[in-house]
This record gives structure tokens, sequence and C-alpha cells, in this order.
């Protein structure tokens, strides 16, 4: 809201108004206008046929249910599988073991590809 014009030079001439008149006239407004509604502790924004309401919250942005649970499961993994690396350093033992773990899931993911082939080629 202009509440007041300063003449800055001889060529300036302000007429008409007061000191806390606007300048404004709010009974034909121009659409891009704000003001502040009292009445409902708003500011709105004037669209050029009625006076619209500016959202003061905020939006938000976050991941759904199953990509929280994902993101946990593969941060949960690779730490359960940087300890399991650190232990087999210190460990011979798990070191075998985990090399046991790897060919046995090698073997398995043989044995699930041979299935579907039979499976697909017996239908």
């Amino acid at each position: 809201m202009i509440k007041d014009i300063i003449s800055s030079g001889p060529f300036v001439q302000v007429a008409g108004g007061g000191g806390y008149t606007p300048y404004i006239n709010m009974n034909t407004p121009s659409a891009g206008i704000t003001r502040w509604n009292g009445a409902t502790q708003s500011l709105e924004v004037y669209d050029g046929s009625s006076w619209m309401v500016i959202s003061s919250s905020v939006a938000t942005v976050g991941l759904n249910t199953d990509a929280v649970r994902a993101i946990t499961w593969a941060n949960n993994k690779m730490n359960e599988e940087a300890e399991l690396e650190k232990l087999a350093k210190e460990h011979p033992a798990i070191q075998i073991a985990l090399d046991n773990l790897e060919k046995a899931r090698q073997q398995l993911n043989a044995t699930i590809l041979l299935s579907k082939e039979h499976n697909e080629s017996t239908s």
C-alpha cells in the first residue's frame, strides 16, 4: 500500500490523496494487486476477477512408505555386508563360510535359470 509520494524534482507533480490514503483504487483493482484482509487475517492477491488467499502453508516433499522401507533395507544390508567383510578379515573361518555362501548363491541362480529354461521348453 502506498502511503505517500514525495516529489524529488521540479518536474514531478503530486495531486490528490493524503498521507495515509493509498493511491490504488481498491474499488477497481488490477490483476496482481495484493492486500491484507484484516477480517480473515490473510494476504490476498487479485487475479483479475476475484481476491484469492495467498496460502501461508509450505509444500512438503517426502518419500512414500515403500521407498523408505526399500532404502532402509538397502542401508541395513550394506551395513551387514560391511560388518561381515570386517569379520571375514579377522576370522578365516568366516571368510570360508562367506565363500561357500557365494558358491551356493551361484548354484541357486544356475538352478533357477535351468528350471525356467526347462519349463519353457516343455510348455
